[in-house]
């Protein structure tokens, strides 16, 4: 994966924008492999910063880039993905759905995926 972070998140996303379904929600997973190799275009990887909060007082805690992609390069694809999304009740189940792994490594995972992009047997897109 040596795209840019938001192109990628996109495709990802799209994944769940089923238009023709009949239920809003088909469960499908998606997988990503090799999240250390993840890129940033212009100045983002000094400038962006990733922000969450304890809930305690003064809890607001920060990371940059490069700490957190060398502590959770996954995280970095989830909230990437979870900001492309709705904003609605799907969001939490969908984004339990994505599987994201730090190399080409997927474990179990191999021998259900039924669909790639690399293979071929998803179409390309136009």
């Amino acid at each position: 994966m040596s795209q840019a972070i938001g192109n990628t998140a996109l495709a990802y996303a799209r994944v769940w924008h089923h238009v023709d379904a009949s239920e809003p929600d088909c469960g499908d997973y998606v997988v990503v492999t090799n999240a250390r190799q993840v890129k940033v275009t212009g100045n983002k990887a000094q400038q962006l910063v990733y922000r969450h909060h304890t809930m305690f007082p003064g809890g607001l805690k920060e990371i940059q880039y490069k700490d957190m992609m060398r502590r959770k390069p996954d995280e970095i694809i989830r909230q990437a993905v979870s900001g492309m999304l709705p904003k609605n009740k799907l969001r939490e189940r969908r984004l339990q759905r994505l599987r994201i792994f730090e190399d080409g490594d997927m474990g179990v995972f191999q021998a259900n995926i039924l669909k790639r992009w690399e293979d071929g047997t998803l179409p390309a897109k136009s």
